[in-house]
């Protein structure tokens, strides 16, 4: 691992451009989990934290008068084609009229219309008439991927967007952006806020100046490795400042920004300057621009000190963006480095696939059959023309390994059109395809069973790639920068970094064509058109209705998974059931397939336990149980408990923002998750925001297990008092008693309490 990233676990000043260090916080693991997350001692020098660019915004977008407890209204929101449906519909649901702000619809990611018949395109003419109708932005598929449309227009200084991906990332042109779940985007529609206690705010400084042949994703992967398993920055905003950002072109901030999601923190934001100005003068945005820079006394609750001439190129090995190495040190040792990671899968996979990476070393060197170059990250203009440089005269040869390039938008494609760099990667051998997020998300170019493949993307969860566990198949993706991942293709798959090819290249010009969406992009911004007739397909299926909190609840526990972090991926997969998204019915059947199979079967039972105690019926085996909890707890009758599932997951929701991964246990049924802790807001988010309980429990040994009862009496007086703690009891069938233990109900804001007490954000929403 590089030395390049220091983490200074002190509260600091920033006066002229140096740090003034105060006091010592904890940098361990889990420092900054959702108990003290945003919890800022105010009277921290005088509240100085006011003078970073961080607070300014926010404060600047604040509706709650007061500093600490932030509700944010946004300036503009976005989601792509896997998501925007079921906002709508949900939207829709609760009384939304009209889009109140600017809402971007994209349509990067269900692009391909193969799998499922017609669903994706009819997914694609319902975000259109719902642009008609409801006054949206419409940008079709192939055209440009979210964030980097969104990069191209509407992503300004002082600005706070709003989208349902976790990449949303728009610090580097100074906009504080936020990827959040579905539910947080339907409030901002119905004129709601956005709720969050004053995030910590932790400084990364930037100095030195990158080597040839280095570039943002390396720069990404040495920052993910160094935070993300201590929690360094988990659910905080990172702060860029310093004097490394001027050596940096805008392209080069933007592919680190967007990765800073891999590090766990909340958002980003960067100081901006003449390059960011010229940046979106050249887009016909001059206006946008903002110079944003903190003031003299800006403090910070701790500091990341990156020495960018150090920033060797990286390699993010399977199965996550942290799992880092420099390409050199991985060079030097292949067999014990692969073999650790062999040994990461065996915690994933069990005994389900043979997953072996070491067998890919030939004479001691290691080489890949795939190389993709994609999506947000690394579908910009300067990743691909510095790959073409690369690969300038060269080949990627006629065997096994292969290389795809995957520009961004529509103008980027154009631009690499006109200066000839796509030219040279065809030549090359490289296929160029179109705007698509695809290969991020295990859509688009899935390997060989027990392939690897070298990728700038943004992720490289298990299954991301598009291999099915469940049916056998396993392969992986490693994380590299598009400049090393040119020069691994240049030697027929073997692994080289960038900086072994002493490449001398400077970026050429880039020069924007608007005309590309003024002629394809639907804008009703503000001429939204009511009498549009709304087309569904028959894939399109509203949200079944959700009962709310009952006084008591008893829960059976569904699955009951102990991997260190369990992904937004593993809970409801990506790939094929993608096409899916707008049918919550028909996407639940595919929830923690990838991890736990038995779990849908598990969950459809209890559903109809439900069921069968709403007609005044019984299960035999649940009615031992009620009898049980009737007997310390006489007056619990079928008038005032219900019965649900509940997962427990010792650190869940890690990755995507997608609400799904929540929605689909609730309509299954789901009552609860039970967590050492949540891994991201986001996820904590979204299932408060579908009407499921955020339990903890912090012991290893948990005090239940697979298919046990438990009873949580009193439980909505304790969501209405507040309550921290909540009394549970496992039923012992076998001794006829109830077995206590205490779960954990961290901060709510009082509005997620009414929404779960209410059943769902739908049932709040048609309350009020």
């Amino acid at each position: 691992m590089t030395d390049a990233v220091k983490l200074i676990g002190k509260k600091a000043y920033y006066q002229d451009g140096a740090f003034q260090y105060v006091s010592e916080v904890s940098t361990e693991a889990g420092a900054s989990n959702e108990k003290s997350s945003g919890q800022n001692d105010t009277s921290f020098a005088s509240a100085g934290y006011r003078k970073t660019m961080a607070f300014q915004i926010l404060n600047a977008h604040n509706h709650s008068g007061d500093e600490q407890h932030l509700k944010i209204k946004f300036d503009t929101m976005a989601s792509h084609d896997i998501t925007y449906v079921n906002i709508i519909q949900t939207a829709r649901a609760s009384g939304m009229e009209k889009f109140p702000i600017p809402y971007v619809l994209t349509n990067c990611h269900n692009s391909l219309c193969a799998v499922g018949g017609t669903i994706n395109e009819d997914d694609h003419v319902f975000g259109l008439t719902c642009a008609e109708k409801y006054g949206g932005l419409f940008v079709p598929a192939h055209i440009a991927v979210i964030h980097q449309y969104m990069r191209e227009m509407f992503a300004a200084g002082g600005r706070m967007i709003l989208a349902s991906d976790s990449h949303t990332r728009y610090g580097a042109l100074g906009t504080l952006a936020i990827g959040e779940g579905g539910p947080e985007l339907v409030k901002q529609l119905l004129g709601q806020t956005y709720d969050i206690d004053r995030p910590q705010v932790v400084a990364v400084y930037l100095h030195g100046e990158l080597m040839p042949g280095v570039g943002p994703q390396d720069v990404a992967i040495a920052l993910v490795g160094a935070t993300f398993g201590n929690g360094f920055v988990k659910n905080k905003v990172l702060e860029f400042v310093g004097p490394g950002i001027e050596k940096m072109s805008v392209d080069t901030r933007i592919g680190i920004d967007v990765m800073t999601t891999e590090t766990t923190c909340l958002s980003s934001i960067w100081e901006t300057d003449a390059k960011v100005a010229g940046w979106l003068t050249l887009h016909g945005r001059a206006a946008d621009f903002a110079a944003i820079h903190p003031e003299n006394g800006a403090q910070y609750d701790a500091v990341i000190d990156i020495d960018l001439s150090k920033i060797e190129p990286m390699i993010a090995l399977p199965f996550h963006p942290s799992n880092a190495y420099t390409i050199r040190e991985l060079q030097a040792n292949p067999a014990d480095i692969l073999r650790e990671t062999e040994k990461l899968a065996k915690v994933s996979f069990g005994e389900k696939v043979d997953f072996h990476l070491t067998d890919k070393i030939k004479n001691g060197q290691l080489f890949v059959e795939q190389g993709v170059i994609a999506g947000c990250a690394g579908g910009g203009f300067e990743n691909l023309c510095a790959a073409a440089a690369v690969l300038d005269g060269k080949s990627v040869g006629n065997n096994e390994f292969a290389l795809s390039v995957y520009p961004a938008s529509q103008p980027v494609y154009m631009e690499l059109l006109k200066n000839g760099s796509v030219e040279k990667l065809v030549e090359a051998g490289v296929t160029v395809r179109t705007a698509f997020c695809g290969p991020c998300f295990g859509a688009g170019d899935v390997p060989a069973n027990n392939g690897l493949s070298i990728r700038h993307s943004t992720r490289n969860f298990p299954n991301r790639e598009g291999s099915k566990v469940q049916n056998g198949q396993i392969a992986s993706v490693a994380l590299m920068d598009a400049r090393s991942i040119a020069a691994t293709a240049a030697n027929g798959g073997r692994l080289t970094g960038a900086t072994e090819l002493n490449l001398d290249w400077k970026a050429p010009e880039y020069h924007f064509d608007g005309k590309i969406y003024e002629n394809r992009v639907y804008n009703g911004w503000q001429n939204e058109k009511p009498e549009t007739e709304i087309k569904r397909g028959p894939n399109i299926v509203d949200w079944p209705e959700m009962a709310g909190l009952s006084e008591h609840l008893i829960m059976k526990v569904v699955s009951e998974i102990h991997d260190p972090v369990t992904t937004t991926d593993e809970l409801i997969p990506s790939g094929e059931t993608s096409s899916y998204r707008s049918n919550p019915i028909g996407l639940s059947e595919f929830t923690l397939s990838r991890k736990d199979p038995g779990y849908v079967g598990r969950a459809k039972a209890v559903r109809r336990l439900e069921e069968l105690r709403s007609l005044g019926k019984a299960d035999p085996e649940f009615g031992k149980a009620v009898g049980i909890i009737k007997h310390e707890f006489p007056k619990t009758n079928h008038d005032n408990f219900t019965i649900g599932s509940v997962i427990y997951a010792v650190k869940p929701g890690d990755g995507s923002a997608r609400e799904q991964a929540a929605s689909c246990q609730r309509v299954l049924g789901g009552v609860a998750n039970i967590a050492k802790e949540y891994a991201t807001k986001r996820y904590r988010s979204n299932v408060m925001n579908w009407g499921m309980l955020p339990f903890r429990f912090e012991a290893d040994e948990l005090p239940f297990a697979l298919g046990d009862y438990i009873f949580v009496p009193d439980v909505k007086k304790a969501v209405r008092e507040k309550a921290k703690e909540v009394a549970a009891y496992r039923v012992d069938s076998e001794k006829g008693l109830l077995v206590k233990f205490t779960l954990i109900l961290d901060d709510m804001t009082d509005e997620e309490r009414a929404i779960i007490e209410d059943g769902c954000l739908i049932n709040f929403n048609r309350r009020k």
